[in-house]
């Protein structure tokens, strides 16, 4: 730290907070610790009683904390996000669309592993809206060594997009709804308008609904048909418990589903299925998802519709946050979508 004529301190950075105090009006800040000096701040330094003043010259080889903010955003950056400008040493990554909020939780741990790197996300694999805030960057000190944000860079390079928003493409989905006592007027469906609402939040819609009774090749050949028509996801609804006459696991395969996975360790959700005819993803979706806020929809169909595949193992690890205890957006008291905590 340095004190210097303030005529001389271009390019400088200032070490503390200038304060400016207009009597009975305000007392605050006119220049914060960090504030790279420039000509046009000279006269107004000046005036505020300031004909020298304590800086930290930039060495070669340092880097100030707002340059190195920045160039982590940019390193890391991958589609779907724009970034702020640098404010107090922090830079802001927000999402610029709506989809899958997608982050290298590795490289992301291996970043914040360097000396002085602290880099924050939100959560991976959750969606979010244009305008979203979802990571900040900084470094801790006011300046930093330039080999530091080199290995930053090197690793952003190395890994890919350290975090991105993928957007949600906008599928055609096919419904199938299946139960004797819908089929024949008994009771009136209500997983339909649910379903419509929420595919219709991410983008996608509803190409049919076909309503089926308890019978395995009228389920198939619906399935077939909402394919024959374009389906590009397919719904089957009503049919997933383990009441022998719910046939939709069954019907499924008769379809011609391979099967990935019949059951989640998600709760609410354990009765899911994920499976797929060709290329188009087959779901099996429990009672749970039309009258939880949050369930194992939430989880699995943003994923698709970013075009991410979804594994067993991947389902598999939705055991770790799967119980959900306390959540104001459904009836259980810790949501899996991290919306409780």
């Amino acid at each position: 730290m340095t004190a210097i004529p303030v005529q001389d301190a271009v390019g400088t950075v200032l070490c503390h907070d200038i304060t400016r105090i207009v009597p009975g009006e305000s007392k605050g800040a006119a220049f914060r610790k960090g504030h790279v000096i420039t000509g046009d701040d000279v006269e107004a330094l000046l005036k505020l009683g300031k004909e020298h003043i304590y800086v930290f010259a930039p060495g070669q080889g340092l880097v100030h904390e707002d340059d190195a903010a920045m160039r982590i955003a940019r390193a890391a950056v991958g589609q779907g996000l724009r970034f702020s400008a640098p404010c107090e040493g922090r830079v802001n990554m927000i999402a610029d669309v709506h989809g899958l909020l997608s982050v290298n939780v590795d490289a992301l741990r291996r970043i914040n592993s360097i000396d002085e790197m602290a880099f924050a996300s939100l959560h991976t694999r959750q969606e979010v809206e244009p305008g979203r805030p979802v990571a900040g960057a900084r470094v801790i000190p006011l300046m930093v060594e330039e080999d530091k944000m080199r290995q930053v860079e090197a690793l952003c390079a190395a890994a890919g997009p350290v975090i991105q928003v993928k957007p949600f493409r906008s599928l055609r989905v096919g419904m199938v709804t299946t139960g004797s006592e819908v089929y024949h007027g008994r009771i009136k469906d209500k997983f339909g308008p649910v379903l419509k609402r929420k595919f219709e939040h991410l983008g996608s819609r509803i190409l049919r609904q076909i309503i089926v009774s308890d019978d395995v090749a009228m389920t198939v050949s619906a399935i077939h048909q909402l394919l024959v028509e374009g389906a590009q996801m397919i719904v089957v609804t009503g049919g997933m418990s383990v009441d022998p006459d719910d046939q939709t696991p069954t019907s499924i395969r008769e379809a011609g589903g391979k099967l990935t996975a019949y059951g989640a360790p998600v709760l609410p959700g354990a009765m899911f299925l994920l499976a797929h005819i060709g290329t188009v993803p087959v779901l099996g979706l429990p009672g749970c998802v039309m009258y939880h806020k949050a369930s194992i929809f939430d989880l699995v169909v943003p994923r698709l519709l970013a075009g991410e595949e979804v594994t067993r193992e991947d389902l598999a690890g939705l055991g770790h946050g799967g119980f959900c205890a306390a959540c104001p957006e459904c009836r259980y008291p810790v949501c899996p979508f991290g919306k409780g905590s």
